[in-house]
């Protein structure tokens, strides 16, 4: 009797398990670019000076990737430890930009990318106020501002989307022709590079 009740109740806790862990492998499989924030994630452990510090970064590591994988998107949080790593002022703001860009079909890498060339980060705008990190606007008769980096992350990626992706131009040697025309090739150099670092996780 004993080995019946064992065996009923071991057949459905069997099924829930094969079920459970399928869910959650597809649900891995479906997060973007969940392998690069694993490669971050454990150089920033294993990176730390010491054992007890390495083992301390364990639970914030874990925190980051658990995240990722419940919005199936790593690439928000990619975005705002690239951010935070380089001290921008965009830090915080990967979510927003994730949703944003995908809305206007724009690659949310490449967007940073233009705004690690252009700006720093946003660290080297015409002030402090401008809100554009992306260097978009800005010319003879002056400098497109923004009043806040919502409508400047909206505004840029709206004119990313109609004024060059729609158009064909999607590689950044393609862009810089008409973003930056006085560019001998060094502008693309420096998106594809930062571009290359967000994709792998080195940085």
């Amino acid at each position: 009797m004993k080995k019946l009740v064992l065996f009923i109740s071991w057949f459905p806790i069997t099924l829930l398990t094969i079920f459970t862990s399928l869910r959650m492998y597809e649900q891995l499989v479906r997060t973007k670019d969940l392998e690069s924030l694993v490669k971050v994630q454990a150089r920033q452990v294993l990176s730390s000076q010491t054992p007890f510090l390495a083992y301390a970064a364990i639970p914030q590591a874990s925190t980051t990737i658990k995240t990722a994988v419940q919005i199936e998107d790593a690439r928000p949080v990619m975005i705002d430890q690239y951010l935070t790593r380089y001290d921008s002022p965009l830090a915080g703001y990967g979510q927003f930009i994730v949703q944003a860009a995908e809305r206007y079909d724009v690659d949310p890498y490449l967007f940073i990318a233009i705004a690690q060339q252009e700006s720093n980060l946003g660290k080297k705008m015409p002030s402090s106020d401008c809100y554009n990190a992306w260097g978009y606007g800005i010319h003879s008769r002056g400098t497109l501002c923004f009043t806040s980096w919502e409508e400047g992350i909206e505004t840029v990626l709206k004119g990313l989307s109609n004024k060059y992706l729609e158009r064909g131009l999607t590689d950044p040697e393609d862009i810089m022709r008409t973003y930056t025309p006085f560019s001998n090739g060094s502008w693309a150099s420096g998106v594809d590079q930062f571009i290359e670092e967000l994709t792998t996780g080195n940085f």
